[in-house]
């Protein structure tokens, strides 16, 4: 499933997906996202760089917590910000 260079991704079992298709902080606000990715530290969803907040990069920044995945229907793939590495499950 994973880059070998990538531990982070590597690591991942079990995909966490969404519990509803909202940004969590965008609700909070009252904006709007694009698409949406879910934390597979914390499965906490938030929007992607392509929506104005961005909060998905925020939170990883903030956190710590390395990989997202695609919380959009029919999307199955993994993001793993410190490594920049990408994998399909």
């Amino acid at each position: 499933m994973a880059e070998e260079s990538c531990l982070h991704i590597k690591e991942i079992t079990t995909v966490k997906h969404p519990k509803r298709q909202v940004c969590e902080e965008c609700a909070k606000i009252g904006e709007q996202w694009v698409h949406l990715r879910t934390c597979q530290t914390c499965a906490v969803t938030l929007c992607c760089d392509d929506s104005p907040n961005r909060h998905a990069t925020k939170h990883a920044r903030a956190s710590g917590h390395p990989v997202i995945a695609s919380a959009e229907p029919g999307e199955r793939w993994l993001y793993c910000y410190p490594d920049d590495a990408f994998a399909e499950y």
